[in-house]
């Protein structure tokens, strides 16, 4: 990015002026004036010998194309930063003027395509059509966002930052609809251009998870009256999460230890926690699995080796951002990953199953749902404690677990083998080795 650029987006108008106005052997543009003590003249800013000025227009050269651009893109940052349309006004007229000076038109380049996001606007070419904007301050905003992503492209962070920032003001005004197609518009700018885990594409995936939450809360509250949260928004969102995800374990790091990518996790539990809320057809359900399966089949790790199950039963997934989402552990979350091939005697570094995890979260409705799904009742962690020993005595959950309807004459077996320290490896099949060492 170039100094004039970078004084466009950050709001420095002197700068501005100064750079596309006051090199040696560049008249001002039209309707510019400058001067006094505000200005670059007044603060003795402008060289006065050539040799003083060469460096400095051999650094910032601003060609016509260049000034036009930084005004726009100062109009632009007028209305979204500084709120003031006016200002912008201004500015974009002085763009449009120096587009037209002297009958040579300099075109703004064409758009492949228009955006849903933007309410498929266009940028304004001529000077009537800029004027006509002063009575519609929704399409000035929509000039404002279509000017950065062509001035700065998707790279930049600003442009997809905007794009949110501008949703984030529709949705506070009651308008859902639109906010939730800016935010997507925005996630895949930066799932295309910014690398797996950008903090930016965390937070964004997060803002979904808390808007979507509090909407089906309105939703609850006002009945019809609200907006009817549909599955593609939210199956949308997860599918991009678990593309997130997928992406990250592309990278040549692993990613296991961050905490950016058990954040990543979590919030996916969360939207599929949300999702569960949400009405579905048969061939909807099957694309939830779908999408589900393929978050279990890249066998995503996050803190201390915790699965998406391990997580699912750990209460500190709650924890996800500034506002509550959803509540964990979560029986209809650990249903739907079992559902989709979780495997319930995985383990973590602890070698805790989600089984341990549940138990140290006196959740025994979850363990009956591992149980059932073919969890080991009596494996034990590398604390040699079985799941029922770590149950809470206190809440009398272990009046509705009963661990000898589950434990088999095979797994008593193994248990004598391992206290006895009975030695047993090469002496029996392999599959009869693990089994011991699950207990």
């Amino acid at each position: 990015m170039t100094p004039l650029l970078a004084a466009s987006v950050t709001g420095h108008t002197n700068i501005v002026e100064y750079l596309i106005q006051e090199q040696p052997g560049h008249g001002q543009l039209p309707g510019a004036e400058l001067s006094g003590e505000g200005s670059p003249q007044g603060s003795g800013g402008v060289c006065s010998t050539p040799e003083e000025a060469e460096p400095y227009e051999s650094c910032c050269p601003t060609s016509r194309e260049a000034a036009v651009e930084a005004l726009e893109l100062l109009g632009a940052t007028y209305v979204d930063k500084k709120r003031d349309l006016l200002g912008a006004l201004k500015h974009w007229r002085r763009a449009m003027e120096l587009r037209h000076q002297g009958g040579d038109y300099l075109p703004k380049p064409q758009p492949q395509q228009l955006v849903l996001a933007y309410d498929y606007s266009r940028e304004v070419t001529t000077p009537q059509e800029l004027e006509a904007l002063i009575t519609d301050p929704d399409e000035m905003r929509m000039q404002a966002l279509l000017i950065r992503e062509r001035i700065l492209g998707p790279s930049h962070p600003d442009t997809s930052y905007y794009i949110r920032y501008r949703g984030a003001v529709y949705a506070d005004s009651g308008n859902f609809e639109r906010c939730i197609r800016l935010w997507k518009y925005a996630l895949d700018m930066q799932q295309s251009n910014l690398e797996p885990l950008s903090p930016m594409t965390a937070s964004s995936f997060l803002s979904f998870a808390e808007l979507f939450s509090y909407v089906l809360q309105d939703c609850s509250a006002k009945g019809n009256l609200g907006m009817q949260l549909g599955f593609p928004d939210l199956m949308g969102v997860l599918s991009k999460g678990v593309r997130e995800v997928e992406r990250a374990l592309q990278l040549p790091k692993e990613p296991g230890d961050s905490a950016q990518f058990t954040k990543a996790i979590a919030i996916i539990l969360h939207l599929l926690y949300l999702l569960e809320k949400v009405e579905c057809t048969p061939s909807q359900e099957h694309l939830k699995h779908q999408t589900v399966y393929r978050l279990l089949k890249c066998a995503p790790r996050g803190k201390n080796g915790f699965t998406p199950l391990h997580m699912a039963v750990d209460k500190e997934t709650t924890n996800v951002g500034r506002y509550r989402v959803g509540v964990f552990p979560s029986l209809h979350v650990v249903k739907v990953l079992l559902d989709c091939g979780a495997d319930p005697d995985s383990r973590d570094f602890d070698n805790n199953t989600p089984l341990h995890i549940a138990a140290q979260n006196n959740c025994p409705a979850i363990m009956d749902a591992l149980i059932e799904a073919g969890a080991h009742m009596d494996a034990t962690n590398a604390f040699k404690k079985t799941a029922y020993e770590l149950l809470d005595t206190k809440l009398l959950a272990k009046s509705t677990v009963q661990p000898f309807n589950y434990v088999t004459l095979q797994c008593l077996a193994a248990r004598a083998l391992d206290r006895n320290k009975v030695p047993y490896k090469g002496f029996i099949p392999e599959e009869l080795e693990a089994f011991i060492q699950l207990h």
